[in-house]
């Protein structure tokens, strides 16, 4: 998968997150979606996988969900 697809994919695979977390994590989800993809990753950036694509998007959550659950 290459760049141009994660991008088009990008709020499809924050959907899927929000469809199994709890409501209390929603912020979270809207905050990545604040975020432009194409600052998420390089224009040459290539993925073995769409599960590699989701598992950046699921790093982002699983950061800022550690940050904001640390304040």
């Amino acid at each position: 998968m290459d760049a141009i697809k994660f991008v088009a994919n990008y709020d499809s695979y924050l959907e899927e997150i929000r469809s199994v977390v709890k409501m209390e994590l929603y912020p979270i989800i809207e905050e990545l979606q604040q975020i432009d993809p194409h600052d998420t990753i390089g224009p040459d950036t290539w993925f073995h996988s769409e599960n590699d694509a989701r598992g950046i998007v699921w790093g982002m959550f699983i950061k800022r969900d550690r940050v904001s659950t640390k304040g």
